[in-house]
């Protein structure tokens, strides 16, 4: 069974820190600890596991919650996500240059917390160089920062799903949208075929032609133009065929 995501809520409102406790726990997250100023949070990371952090940028002490995410930045390979009441330009201005996980503005609902902190989990490059003072990973530690990087997120209407890299079957460019599509479903994503493509296991998914992108785990049938995918016929290169072929026959 995995264990809970360990998140740390630096939040100097005591009625909103609560707040967000109960959402998150509610929802099976485990609170490491709530605090209310820098050098707080800065002891608890010291000392404790934390998978994620929850930030206000202000803070109840001369230090910002910006200040917390640069010291993050600089010693912790590990997301944050900036909670707070102000959105006006300066302020998304100065936190964009300690460069957070997310953004979310006050006040929000638990879909829209659970959200930004399962985006910003799922998209964190964990293989990013820490700080010099960063305590080093133990490999359960690495195991943990890596539950969510098995999936990646999709959004239709108003939610964003959650899909596992193995339900993906192929990927169509179709103008300047992608059509992701899975055994049963379809999602539509703005995005350059090239560039989705990096987002995927490199051993798993392959361009199978100029606006396809494939999961060779999903491939039913092959001739010399075509591979079939849940009863599709997609077209493929000559460059893909040779590979499929000495895959086949290695």
């Amino acid at each position: 069974m995995e264990r809970p995501v360990k998140i740390l809520i630096v939040e100097d409102n005591v009625i909103i820190a609560d707040d967000m406790q109960s959402m998150l726990e509610e929802i099976g997250y485990e609170i490491v600890d709530n605090v209310i100023v820098y050098e707080q949070a800065e002891q608890v990371l010291k000392t404790q596991e934390v998978d994620l952090v929850l930030i206000d940028i202000i803070l109840a002490s001369d230090k910002t919650g910006i200040d917390l995410g640069k010291h993050i930045r600089d010693n912790y390979n590990i997301p944050f996500i900036f909670v707070t009441s102000n959105s006006d330009r300066a302020t998304v201005e100065n936190a964009k240059t300690v460069k957070p996980n997310g953004y979310l503005v006050k006040p929000f609902e638990q879909q829209d917390l659970y959200t930004s902190i399962e985006i910003a989990l799922s998209n964190f490059d964990y293989s990013g160089k820490s700080g010099s003072d960063a305590p080093v990973a133990s490999d359960d530690k690495v195991v943990s920062n890596s539950v969510l990087r098995d999936s990646i997120f999709v959004k239709k209407q108003h939610l964003y799903y959650r899909i596992q890299f193995g339900d993906i079957q192929f990927i169509k460019a179709d103008n300047v949208y992608l059509e992701v599509h899975t055994v049963d479903k379809k999602f539509l994503v703005r995005s350059p075929l090239k560039d989705y493509l990096q987002k995927l296991p490199k051993n798993k998914f392959y361009r199978a032609h100029k606006s396809y992108i494939v999961n060779v785990d999903h491939i039913d049938a092959i001739n010399s133009k075509d591979i079939m995918i849940n009863n599709t016929l997609i077209p493929i290169s000559k460059d893909f065929k040779e590979f499929i072929i000495s895959a086949m026959n290695s």
